[in-house]
């Protein structure tokens, strides 16, 4: 029976007047079926009796009975479309406790008997007068984590102090005397927190994209780095290339032509030689068959025209020498030098412009300088007063004739020129923020200062021992480029526009200052000139 309704479709067992499952099914003299309710109000409002369906008419109004089978299977029918329309427990959806086989959704849980119900099962909840009192909820899961081990009731509180849910009976034990709220009066103060952290984690993941699109823009303008610089090492080497070619080229024809005028003067004067023998070979030829003649008359004419030897020049003067070829390479390389040092000259240029894009802005700080240091207006110039100013005592503050910007930098790359215009003494560079203030310290890399130092007519870099580096002009200004990432502190001839030296595999740790040091003036005025931290101007 139940395989054969199973089957069946909602139109076998559904009214034709309400359209619905059968409810109290009954059916007319005719055949057809109806729900009760349905027919009897139909009929109500008829003045004549007829079948809804066929409109068969009936003289007096039929006594309609139950159809004990068709009640049956609609009923069975209804409960089986119940079950269908409750939908099967998903991932992440509480499953009812009661089902066997195939779970079905929960649709409330109790929180008294402690198990979660699909619309079936829960119906006792709902008919009978003892379990209607149970508190019923939301679908939960793992009912019995809401329940205090130790007194085996519902958490329905917040222990402020602890942090944790508690049962009614809780604050009279363990959490005596502490703060207890409803949890629901905690969860609007959580809820509200929430949205703060919320805000927060919103800032950190924006935070972090903008950390994403850094690396990527900085691995973009890398890879732009990367090609322009292969760009102009292959065109600086292409030249060089070339000019070694043409070198070489020019090298071998000039070596060609000496060898070519050499030989073609040997050839010339081999001719001349071969024609003088065969002229004295015929004289002898001449001379032996006359030295047989008996006849004295021709004798003595013909001995007149051979006594004489044939003219002929005089060879202990002429002298055949092979070509030189000194200097010839000389000349060569110094013509590719030459060659060279232009285009050495367009790649420090283009190196120079490069690092001045990541021109800085800085103004020296007085809090830092040194009594007798007097800073500009706009702070951008400082030289030696020669009188200690009484200041207030500042930790900042040097106790040498030093000064910092104040700016600091912690990451990238940056570049400042300072003019030295006039001076005989003066320290540039950059020092990292803990540098020893109140004592006069060896400014290098191990005191945590890197700086190039001028003083009597000497340029060196300050390390341990210090670097001597070579003077070629008077310095005017000296360009300082830091790449703080790649540990790198470079120095450069503005105006000459050359590389003075770099200091590699440093190690930053702490923000970075630009550091300037005018040095002393004597009495006679020597050294008075400012350091200037001077605009860049990339058309010099």
């Amino acid at each position: 029976m139940a395989s054969a309704y199973t089957s069946w479709s909602e139109e076998n067992f559904s009214c034709s007047i309400c359209l619905d499952v059968f409810n109290s099914p009954v059916s007319t003299p005719c055949g057809h079926n109806f729900c009760r309710t349905c027919v009897t109000k139909y009929w109500d409002e008829q003045v004549k009796f007829k079948c809804p369906l066929c409109n068969m008419a009936f003289n007096t109004r039929p006594d309609l009975r139950i159809n004990t089978l068709l009640s049956e299977l609609a009923a069975q029918f209804q409960t089986s479309k119940r079950v269908k329309d409750q939908l099967c427990v998903e991932p992440g959806e509480v499953p009812c406790d009661v089902c066997t086989g195939t779970q079905l959704k929960a649709v409330k849980s109790c929180l008294v008997c402690l198990i979660s119900y699909c619309q079936t099962h829960l119906e006792p909840h709902q008919r009978v007068a003892v379990l209607k009192k149970h508190r019923l909820v939301e679908p939960m899961d793992h009912l019995e984590d809401r329940m205090c081990k130790k007194h085996d009731r519902l958490l329905e509180l917040f222990c402020r102090t602890d942090q944790v849910c508690v049962c009614q009976f809780c604050p009279e034990t363990d959490h005596k005397s502490h703060p207890v709220v409803p949890l629901k009066e905690e969860y609007e103060v959580k809820t509200a927190q929430l949205g703060k952290i919320e805000a927060e984690v919103q800032q950190m993941i924006q935070e972090r994209l903008n950390n994403i699109q850094e690396i990527k823009d900085t691995v973009k303008h890398s890879k732009a780095d990367a090609h322009r610089e292969i760009a102009d090492s292959v065109h600086i080497l292409t030249a060089l290339k070339r000019c070694i070619e043409k070198c070489q080229d020019d090298l071998n024809h000039m070596v060609k032509e000496k060898l070519k005028t050499t030989e073609n003067q040997a050839e010339d004067l081999i001719k001349e030689l071969q024609q003088e023998i065969e002229d004295l070979t015929n004289r002898s030829s001449e001379m032996k068959l006359l030295s047989h003649t008996e006849d004295h008359l021709h004798f003595l004419r013909t001995f007149r025209s051979l006594k004489n030897p044939p003219p002929t020049r005089d060879w202990t003067t002429v002298d055949v020498r092979p070509p030189s070829y000194v200097g010839t390479l000389r000349r060569s390389l110094d013509q590719l030098e030459e060659t060279l040092n232009m285009e050495m000259k367009k790649l420090r240029d283009a190196e120079l412009k490069r690092v001045q894009k990541y021109e800085v802005d800085v103004t020296l700080d007085p809090d830092t300088a040194h009594r007798r240091l007097i800073l500009s207006e706009d702070g951008k110039q400082v030289h030696d007063g020669g009188v200690r100013k009484k200041l207030p005592d500042n930790p900042k503050r040097f106790t040498y004739i030093y000064v910092l910007t104040r700016q600091s930098f912690s990451s990238g790359r940056f570049y400042f020129e300072v003019q030295v215009k006039d001076k005989t003494a003066w320290f540039v560079g950059v020092a990292r923020e803990s540098i020893n203030r109140k004592d006069r310290i060896i400014v290098n890399p191990e005191n945590g200062c890197w700086t190039l130092i001028y003083y009597m007519d000497g340029l060196a870099f300050q390390d341990n021992p210090d670097i001597c580096l070579p003077l070629r002009a008077e310095l005017q200004k000296v360009g300082v480029f830091v790449d703080y990432d790649e540990g790198l502190v470079s120095f450069y001839d503005v105006e000459a526009r050359v590389h003075i030296y770099s200091a590699t595999g440093c190690s930053f740790t702490e923000p970075l200052y630009p550091f300037l040091c005018p040095g002393n003036h004597d009495f006679k005025g020597n050294n008075s000139a400012p350091l200037i931290i001077s605009p860049v101007n990339q058309t010099d």
